[in-house]
């Protein structure tokens, strides 16, 4: 087997926090920051698997043959690629415990728990799909998503160990230009599965939207109802690609701590905050109502500003529910006053994030002076897409040259473990144009055309 990349994108919600978590909709939508999986098939005299994520500075080692394949292939315990899975078994996870607890066994706690986590989640799938004759391989990671900010990076890194086991198993075929719009719809629900598994791993309970974006790209509207079940989930595959400003504000941050004082303040002044609420869920309505609707140009100023405006009057209301920081309103003061987009946090709130939805206005003069700016403050700013692919696959980990005659040229391994995040995108072929990394990148979201889920449709997502 080549050797070969996978990828999938982080998120952030554009409309909706908070109001989500008493039963109203939100929206969160996939952006152009990514993780990328190199896999590479080792000698058969090489029954070793190795993972190697160094953003977090993680690198372990395992031989195939002293994992609890024993239990793990148990008929009682055995799991198949197309079972739904979606609790962790307890004597499994125990039963991988001795291989984690000599993970970096000198790093500070908060590191070593990262490394745990990451680690877990993926021996919890290489051990479910696998078998003890898989090949022995290298895995890769890295990833553009800022890690710890909220924007699904965990996720995306499931995902694509996900798909990148089940590519091993020949489970999936493509994507390509041929392939069923079915067939590619049932191969993202199986990737998706699978990452929820790995999520669990990570989170415990997760929502499963993170690993749902992730997979299918674009943009979903989520709502939790009965807090025991999922949240149901409506893709909006026609969702489109928009011009988007990240920045993070680098002020670590508490969801629970966010979350407890909208609580707080419910209990304090029920009837206020459920306005507040219901106002942002008439937000995330409009957004999807706009969206969804024929007349709906991506192009024309009229559209993307009303899309705007709803993330600022959404902004506000968060601010007012008191889970904003001064920092993401000088995030926001800064972006003002260039003129340049609408400004909102994205997320929990209380530090973490800040995104803006970039005006035609925009121009790389004043882009690079707010640039400056922001840096100049201390935080932390990066251009991306809003919108973009879901899961990607890479097959092989070749880059083809302008024209047929020049052949291709492998992605170095060391390179691509060495290089600076900034500078991963150009070594496997995403930092160029679309066109041109569609040319050599093929995603299952993109088979078979555009895919537009009936408008008050709500499916519910794996796990």
């Amino acid at each position: 087997m080549p050797a070969f990349m996978t990828s999938a994108p982080g998120k952030v919600i554009v409309y909706g926090e908070h109001a989500v978590v008493y039963g109203k909709p939100a929206m969160a939508a996939a952006i152009s920051l990514r993780s990328y999986l190199l896999i590479t098939a080792l000698s058969k005299s090489h029954q070793t698997i190795t993972l190697r994520f160094p953003d977090v500075n993680l690198e372990h080692t395992w031989n195939i043959d002293d994992l609890p394949w024993s239990i793990f292939s148990h008929p009682s315990k055995k799991r198949h690629y197309y079972d739904l899975v979606d609790r962790l078994d307890p004597e499994l996870v125990e039963a991988m415990q001795p291989h984690l607890s000599t993970l970096s066994p000198n790093a500070p706690a908060e590191d070593r728990k990262v490394h745990q986590h990451a680690a877990s989640a993926f021996l919890y799938l290489f051990l479910s799909l696998g078998s003890q004759d898989f090949p022995g391989c290298i895995y890769i990671l890295r990833s553009t998503v800022p890690i710890g900010a909220g924007l699904g990076s965990s996720a995306s890194i499931c995902v694509c160990l996900s798909s990148a086991i089940l590519l091993q198993l020949r489970i999936l075929s493509g994507p390509h230009p041929d392939q069923p719009r079915e067939e590619a719809e049932l191969q993202i629900e199986r990737i998706n599965r699978w990452a929820f598994v790995g999520e669990m791993c990570i989170h415990g309970n997760p929502s499963g939207v993170d690993n749902t974006v992730a997979t299918g790209g674009k943009a979903v509207v989520f709502k939790r109802g009965d807090r025991n079940r999922p949240p149901t989930v409506t893709p909006l595959r026609n969702f489109p690609e928009l011009p988007l400003l990240l920045v993070n504000t680098r002020q670590s941050r508490s969801t629970s701590m966010e979350v407890a004082k909208v609580a707080a303040m419910k209990r304090a002044y029920p009837a206020v905050t459920e306005s507040i609420l219901e106002a942002i869920s008439k937000i995330t309505e409009s957004a999807h109502e706009l969206i969804s609707s024929s007349s709906f140009d991506a192009n024309a100023g009229g559209s993307v500003k009303t899309l705007g405006d709803l993330m600022k009057i959404n902004h506000g209301l968060l601010a007012a529910l008191g889970v904003s920081h001064p920092k993401l309103e000088r995030i926001r003061d800064i972006v003002d006053s260039v003129g340049v987009g609408w400004t909102k946090l994205t997320g929990a709130g209380g530090g973490g994030c800040a995104i803006t939805l970039l005006s035609s206005k925009a121009s790389p003069s004043t882009m690079k002076s707010l640039e400056e700016q922001l840096c100049e403050e201390g935080f932390e700013k990066y251009e991306t897409k809003l919108g973009g692919d879901g899961v990607g696959v890479l097959w092989p980990a070749v880059l083809h040259k302008r024209s047929e005659d020049q052949g291709g040229e492998e992605i170095d391994q060391e390179k691509f473990l060495s290089a600076d995040r900034k500078d991963v995108e150009k070594i496997v072929g995403a930092g160029i144009s679309a066109h041109e990394k569609h040319e050599r990148w093929k995603f299952w979201s993109n088979v078979g055309g555009p895919h537009v889920t009936s408008q008050g449709k709500q499916e519910p997502i794996s796990g």
